[in-house]
Formats: C-alpha cells, sequence, structure tokens
C-alpha cells in the first residue's frame, strides 16, 4: 500500500462524476476503487480518457444506488453509470481464473460479427474490463463443473464467460499488465499495488501478470493491447511478455470480427498509428489483421503500398495531434487499397482500369476482410465510393469532369489521390492541378477544362444506350 504522501495523485485530476460514484459507493459501505488505466496515466502525469472503478457492491447492488445506471454484458457483467456523455464504468471484483486446458486443434464457432462500433472508450483498465464485444456468441466447448453457470472457456483456452465475483487481492490476477493492476482507494486516497506496478511504470515497462503464454491464451486481443500500451506509453514490453506473441498470433484468427474491429480503431486512430503498425509487422500481428494487404505487400508491384500506409498513418497521427478529424474511412481505404488493386490486376490485363471490375475488387476484398476485422457498412461503402473516384482524376477535359468536386467524398479522395502522388504511382502534376483548380472561381475552372483536348474515358464508364420512347398516338387507339 502506498500512502496518498508518497505518490502524486490529486483528486483535483480525477473526473468529478467518478469521485462521485466512489464517494457513493463508500457511503453505501461498499469499497470503491479507482482502478486500471486511469491510475497508471495519472502517474505518468496524463490525462485519463476514461475512469474505471472497481467494488465489491454486485452489478445489482450498483443498479440499486444509481438511477442513471445500466448493466450490460454477458462474458463479463458491468454497471455503467451514466452522466451525460461521459460513462463511468463500475465492475465487481472477480475470483482468479480457473485452471487452463490444453490447447486443441478444433476452432470455436463465433457468430456473425456484426456492424462494429466507433472507438467509445479505451478500456485501458484491463481486457476484462469491457463489455461482450461478440464474444460471447462463441459456442463454450468447456467449463469446469464447479462454476459451469458462471464462467466458460473455448477449446484454445479463451474466456467467453466469466461472472465469479471474488475480493479484490483475487481480481487483481486478472488484470492484464501489472501497470494496470493498480488501485486508487477512495477511504484514505492510497494506492494499493498487490503487483508491483509502480515500479513498472517508472521504469516504463510493459509485463503481463501471470504466465504470459496462459494469459494470452485466455484473451488473445491481449497481444493487441501490450503493442498498442506499448505504442501509446512508449514502454518497452518486457522479454517474458513478449517472447510468446509471434508464436501465438494466429489465435487472433479466433476472435470475432467485430471485437477485432474496435481494437483496430484503437490502435490507429489514437495518434499513434505509425509506430503502431510498427510494431504489428514486428510481432507477425497486422497478417491475421489484414491478410489480404499482407500478402500483397509482400509482392513487388504493390511493395510501395506499405510505405503509402505508413505516410497516411502519420498523417493521421499529425490530424490527431492538431486535434482535427479523422476517419475510419480513409484508414480502411489505405490499409486495403493494395489488396483491391492485386484483385482488380487479375480480373484485367489492360492498363486502364475498368471502373466496373474496380467495384467488383473492392467488393471482393471488402467480402472477404470481414472473416477478419469487420468493417461496418456506414465505411466499407464510403470508402469503395472513395477507391471507384481514383480513377476519374484522370479526366480533366469537358465541363462534366468538375462534377467530381461537388461529390460528398470528394475530399477524401482528393487527401487518397495526393498519398498516391507521394509514394510516386500517381502523377504530382495530376495532384497539383486538383489542387490548383479548387481555388479557382467557377468561370476560370470552366475555361480550364475547356481548353484541354478531349481525353479517352476509362473502361466501363460509357453510358448504357437509353430506353427508347415509344411514340404517343394521337386520338386514342391505333388505328387498322
Amino acid at each position: 500500500m502506498i500512502p496518498r504522501s508518497e505518490h502524486s495523485i490529486s483528486r483535483a485530476a480525477i473526473s468529478p462524476n467518478a469521485l462521485k460514484v466512489l464517494y457513493r459507493l463508500k457511503e453505501a459501505g461498499y469499497q470503491g476503487f479507482l482502478v486500471g488505466g486511469a491510475v497508471r496515466d495519472l502517474l505518468l502525469g496524463l490525462r485519463p480518457k476514461d475512469f474505471d472503478v472497481a467494488t465489491n457492491a454486485l452489478p445489482e447492488e450498483v443498479r440499486r444506488l444509481f438511477r442513471n445506471c445500466r448493466l450490460i454484458g454477458r462474458r463479463f457483467r458491468l454497471a455503467h453509470v451514466f452522466f451525460g456523455n461521459e460513462i463511468i464504468e463500475v465492475a465487481t471484483f472477480r475470483a482468479a481464473a480457473a485452471p487452463e486446458r490444453e490447447d486443441a486443434d478444433d476452432t470455436d464457432a463465433d457468430g456473425d460479427p456484426g456492424a462494429g462500433a466507433g472507438v467509445e472508450g479505451d478500456a485501458d483498465a484491463d481486457a476484462e474490463g469491457g463489455a461482450d464485444s461478440g464474444a460471447d456468441l462463441a459456442v463454450a466447448e468447456f467449463s469446469p463443473p464447479s462454476d459451469s453457470e458462471h464462467r466458460a472457456f473455448d477449446l484454445r483456452g479463451r474466456i467467453l464467460r466469466d461472472n465469479i465475483y471474488g475480493t479484490i487481492e483475487e481480481d487483481v490476477w486478472r488484470r492484464d499488465f501489472a501497470a494496470n493492476g493498480l488501485y486508487y482507494n477512495i477511504e484514505d486516497f492510497s494506492i494499493w499495488d498487490f503487483v508491483d506496478g509502480v515500479s513498472d511504470i517508472k521504469a516504463r515497462r510493459l509485463k503481463l501478470i501471470g504466465d504470459p503464454e496462459t494469459r494470452y491464451r485466455e484473451d488473445p486481443v491481449r497481444m493487441l493491447r501490450a503493442v498498442r500500451f506499448a505504442a501509446k506509453l512508449d514502454f518497452s514490453i518486457e522479454p517474458n511478455t513478449e517472447q510468446p506473441i509471434k508464436r501465438l498470433a494466429y489465435m487472433l484468427d479466433g476472435v470475432p470480427a467485430a471485437r477485432l474491429f474496435d481494437e483496430v480503431l484503437k490502435l490507429f486512430l489514437s495518434g499513434f498509428g505509425l509506430k503502431a503498425y510498427r510494431l504489428l509487422q514486428q510481432y507477425g500481428l497486422f497478417e491475421h489483421l489484414f491478410p489480404q494487404s499482407a500478402a500483397a505487400f509482400a509482392l513487388p508491384p504493390y511493395a510501395y503500398a506499405a510505405e503509402m500506409l505508413e505516410r497516411g498513418l502519420a498523417n493521421t497521427d499529425e490530424r490527431i495531434a492538431a486535434d482535427k478529424p479523422v476517419t475510419p474511412t480513409f484508414l480502411f481505404a489505405v490499409l486495403l487499397w493494395s489488396a483491391v488493386l492485386r484483385e482488380l490486376n487479375e480480373r484485367q490485363a489492360g492498363p486502364t482500369p475498368d471502373l466496373a471490375l474496380l467495384l467488383q475488387a473492392c467488393d471482393t476484398v471488402l467480402r472477404t476482410q470481414q472473416s477478419r476485422v469487420a468493417i461496418p457498412r456506414r465505411f466499407a461503402i464510403p470508402m469503395r465510393e472513395l477507391l471507384m473516384l481514383q480513377p476519374r482524376f484522370n479526366r480533366r477535359s469537358g465541363v462534366k469532369a468538375l462534377s467530381i468536386l461537388q461529390h460528398p467524398r470528394f475530399r477524401a479522395a482528393y487527401d487518397f489521390l495526393l498519398l498516391r502522388a507521394q509514394v510516386g504511382v500517381a502523377d504530382p502534376e495530376l495532384a497539383k492541378w486538383w489542387t490548383d483548380i479548387q481555388v479557382l472561381p467557377q468561370e476560370e475552372r470552366v475555361a480550364l477544362v475547356q481548353a484541354r483536348p478531349a481525353e479517352p474515358a476509362a473502361e466501363g464508364t460509357a453510358a448504357a444506350p437509353g430506353r427508347r420512347r415509344r411514340r404517343r398516338r394521337r386520338g386514342g387507339a391505333a388505328r387498322s
């Protein structure tokens, strides 16, 4: 236990709503602790994105204390206490894990990934702290007889359901990394440290609690979390924690695709995407998230796409640092571009893009990708539109060429064109032309495109012959 006089956490840095939850739990006779990533970030002098609470109160007891509370999850039963746009997540202490089973050859039957959500929270406290994310859709192949109603594993040892409650001393061993296994006690403002997490934070080191291989098998997403925290916090990964990652990377193939969508957004759209991508490649994880893209990167005609992805992630990180908006649509366009091009080139022989074949290539790649990282339609459809606009940038003659400026995806497609020009696969003069024309008055735009010689249309763009209109006869019925 670290007393208040020996640590730097002040209540002034804690969310007022989190303090309300902690104090109400205390006043009702329950224990209340600020936990996980919030404690870690406060010790690092950072502003936590989320404030999570742990308690010995059962979820139903928490709900009785807060009218603005809703219980969620089957895999891990949680209470969400709502304060406007802020949600304070309250988890009951859980007991230690059941004995680990040996791995089996069979894979579990995961449900339809469905549509993922955006990045709603960092969920830094531990992997078990979040909602189902579709994980409990899998079929439970194994469950210890003593607690079969509350805990279930699949044949790989992955936890499918776990609602066995325990004490704080047991709960700490369920958390993922020692740096996340800290408890700030509202009773006396001390920090309870059972796993030497404060030392890891001071050393900027990421170390799993317990046996690393067992913990990764329980929840393979912990491998992605190791990468995310290392990239986000500039922590090193402790050797024993690092060693099994490459060997167990294949286990990501059994994680529900909707849950991986959420993890991908946290990895790439939180301001450290480039560093996270390089770590994913280093540990052999990227190929299990985006196998089509990884395969294309290895081929000489598409090797440039890896540089294009790095530039795109660097640009995204800069936008986030400047507090500018970013969108998953652009991210997935950059991630899947090489796979789409490879699919397109297997369908056509000529260098001129056939738009119908490009559309088919986009759909094929997206359909295949859904089994690994489920991309919701609200991002997949705009991504396809963005990629379909790329051949249209080659057309710069005639007033009709200007219609692309009014397209709702123009700005994102234009940024994608600039990215292609930066890596040398689009003409820099073409990118400059579309940059310059955006600032011209309309009459000058029209004069510019009318002065250019006519250009051949891309294949697949010819208008279909119109339906022949039947001539209307006067005088009612036709005369014989």
